[in-house]
């Protein structure tokens, strides 16, 4: 099953509705920040976005949001470059499996691209098998790498 959806930048005007599907991202992952903070990282994005990042809303064509994603700016060596990472992509259960996600994926790709990036790329949880499926359709490839994390 397909819809239509619309995706754009977010700006600050919808930030009430993706409160929402922040939320919606935090619960799948079993995390709890602060309304607060999720809507200070919007922010942030929304007042650098050449520098931090971006945020896209994808929309059905009722008007309603129905995902998001966030892309973040950094370097990479062994590539020298502009690297993209999209650290945050989720769709709400009502819309899964309508080609949101791939769209949402694809508008990232095209906005790493107008910022100059070199390469797109992202993490899921090893058993989030579903979001790997739509992962591999849309032609990313699985990295070796193994991640680390050092609480501060």
């Amino acid at each position: 099953m397909s819809t239509s959806v619309e995706i754009k930048l977010a700006s600050e005007d919808d930030l009430e509705e993706l409160l929402p599907l922040m939320r919606g991202y935090c619960d799948f992952y079993k995390v709890a920040p602060s309304d607060q903070a999720l809507i200070a990282l919007s922010r942030a994005l929304l007042a650098d976005p050449q520098h931090e990042g971006v945020q896209l809303i994808a929309r059905a064509d009722t008007g309603q949001a129905v995902g998001f994603a966030t892309v973040y700016w950094t370097w990479h060596t062994l590539n020298p470059g502009r690297l993209a990472v999209m650290n945050d992509l989720f769709v709400s259960k009502q819309a899964r499996g309508t080609g949101v996600a791939d769209a949402l994926i694809l508008a990232c790709a095209d906005e790493a691209r107008r910022h100059g990036a070199l390469s797109l790329d992202w993490q899921t949880a090893k058993d989030n098998a579903r979001a790997q499926k739509v992962y591999e359709r849309v032609g990313a490839e699985r990295s070796e790498w193994l991640d680390y994390s050092l609480a501060l």
